[in-house]
């Protein structure tokens, strides 16, 4: 059975980006280097060689893995998603009740997640404590140093 994975539209086209690098500018220079190992003579002793097809085979992996992971990959549509609920690509500021810090994450999907830019995994404690919550909610969620209540202060896209 095929593994769906959601991702935006931005998501997609660094995956699209990465697989055509990978294709046009690492596959090209790896037959290079085979071909001037190849040029060195005697194959069987020949380690620039062995390294050489040991990294096409990685990278010939990795392509092969990219483009499984594209071709079962499938775009959010945020046209379809309600503003009012906290949900995937929603943007939602709260406000930690014990500490009275207010911060804000973007909700996306687990490989999208970047906690420096404020992206954080549907799939991490924080945000399913969210899903599907209301401003104005007052959540419990648990997380390694214990429950703490956050307030939903705003939603946005």
């Amino acid at each position: 059975m095929s593994n769906l994975r959601y991702y935006t539209q931005e998501g997609l086209i660094k995956l699209k980006d990465e697989l055509d690098h990978l294709l046009s500018v690492e596959r090209p220079s790896i037959s290079q280097q085979i071909a001037e190992a190849r040029d060195k003579g005697d194959l069987s002793e020949n380690a620039e060689y062995d390294a050489a097809k040991n990294a096409q085979g990685m990278l010939e992996m990795k392509i092969a893995k990219l483009q499984d992971v594209i071709s079962n990959a499938r775009l959010i549509d945020e046209s379809k998603l309600d503003d009012h609920k906290a949900l995937i690509l929603s943007t939602v500021k709260v406000k930690n009740l014990k500490s009275n810090q207010i911060v804000q994450y973007t909700l996306v999907p687990e490989n999208e997640a970047d906690i420096k830019h404020g992206k954080i995994s549907v799939n991490s404690p924080i945000a399913k404590g969210l899903l599907g919550k209301e401003v104005g909610a007052i959540v419990e969620i648990q997380v390694p140093a214990g429950v703490i209540p956050f307030e939903i202060i705003e939603i946005t896209r």
